[in-house]
């Protein structure tokens, strides 16, 4: 039989430190671990993409800051993946820029759904509804996404 000392050490490096892991400390240097599925933001800002064309065409800070009065409604946004998330409730969630926006007032970037492959870096023509006030649970909130986007190159 295992001493309980021992017992106790192997029980805290297969709980404990992964869990400690997850949330950093806030001191320099520190850096929580890449989430399943997910793939890192790009460090450089992404430069000014063309506005999409069309009576829905929209930049990403447009549909950010109006969107109240986009709900419901169908949006066409040019912009580039800088963030991939796969297989979450059976759909890619993607981070749109176009260089619209700031980053000071989260008006930059905004999340779509889509069913379609695209890897980070792709600029592409994503089209969808806004809505608003989506909470996922967990802790999962958007003031505004765009939801069912179709995206092509």
């Amino acid at each position: 039989m295992k001493s309980p000392i021992v017992l106790a050490a192997a029980v805290a490096a297969f709980f404990v430190v992964p869990f400690a892991l997850a949330f950093p400390t806030g001191e320099p240097g520190a850096v929580a671990p890449a989430r399943q599925g997910s793939a890192p933001a790009p460090a450089a800002p992404v430069g000014k993409i063309a506005k999409a064309t069309g009576a829905d065409a929209k930049t990403v800070a447009e549909v950010v800051t109006g969107k109240d009065a986009l709900k419901g409604k169908s949006v066409t946004i040019h912009g580039q993946v800088i963030k991939v998330s796969h297989g979450i409730l059976g759909k890619s969630w993607i981070h749109l820029q176009d260089g619209s926006g700031s980053p000071a007032a989260a008006t930059h970037d905004i999340v779509a759904t889509t069913t379609d492959t695209v890897a980070v870096g792709d600029v592409v023509f994503a089209k969808g509804t806004v809505q608003t006030n989506v909470d996922l649970g967990s802790g999962y909130k958007y003031a505004v996404l765009v939801e069912g986007a179709t995206v092509r190159k």
